[in-house]
């Protein structure tokens, strides 16, 4: 429990706000409202230090949970507003729509899109993709070459640029959004990278994407527990 050291509030309490932030789309000074009303009075700056210290956490945490991912990729990159600038969100889905990775990144750079490619396959070795699908972005060409050329992937991957196949990841993109919007912006890059992994790491766990995972809301709130080494 050392990572809550020196916290005031329950472990529980402090897990109960990251999820409900990460998972359902609100501002922080929504989901104090919300704990006051349940007797827990807790200010919204506290919150926000939560979510930036916890959700990244959550995510380190859950990867050794990823179930298995098909080995056809939907590689593709979405917007999202950063300070009053656009910031770039790298996303990996698989053909079934399970999360594969994901990556902020201010710039959209063929440099960004290697950074990208090869943190997912570090995080998915068990599982490397014999195919990926982008779109007509020319750098994802340039970067797939060069992992085959450094042998980092099979020479025989192939690399798509059909749209259509994209579809579910751009209506995840979408998804993923929707969530965002309630959020009233972010103020940098680190900030919204943190909260952005606690999002993600939610829709996994909603779509059932986490081995160990009993159905339900109830098996969520046990398998984040059991994540932080709480009672389930």
């Amino acid at each position: 429990m050392s990572n809550f050291k020196g916290r005031r509030f329950p472990v529980s309490i402090i897990l109960v706000c990251v999820r409900w932030y990460c998972k359902y789309g609100i501002s922080h000074s929504d989901l104090e409202e919300m704990m006051a009303e349940r007797g827990v009075q807790v200010d919204h700056t506290t919150l926000y230090r939560w979510v930036q210290r916890y959700a990244p956490m959550l995510e380190k945490r859950i990867r050794r949970y990823q179930g298995y991912t098909c080995l056809s990729w939907r590689v593709d990159e979405t917007y999202i507003k950063v300070a009053g600038e656009w910031a770039y969100l790298y996303r990996a889905l698989d053909s079934d729509g399970a999360v594969i990775d994901f990556m902020l990144s201010s710039r959209r750079t063929a440099k960004a899109a290697a950074r990208f490619l090869g943190k997912a396959l570090k995080n998915r070795g068990d599982y490397p993709p014999e195919t990926i699908n982008t779109d007509q972005n020319e750098a994802y060409g340039t970067v797939i070459r060069r992992l085959k050329t450094e042998g980092r992937i099979d020479a025989e991957l192939e690399h798509r640029q059909v749209k259509y196949l994209n579809n579910r990841l751009e209506g995840d993109h979408g998804a993923l959004k929707r969530v965002i919007r309630p959020m009233r912006g972010f103020k940098s890059i680190p900030t919204a990278y943190a909260v952005i992994k606690g999002i993600e790491v939610m829709r996994m766990i909603r779509k059932g994407n986490c081995v160990m995972l009993d159905p339900g809301v109830a098996g969520e709130v046990r398998f984040v527990n059991r994540l932080f080494y709480l009672p389930a």
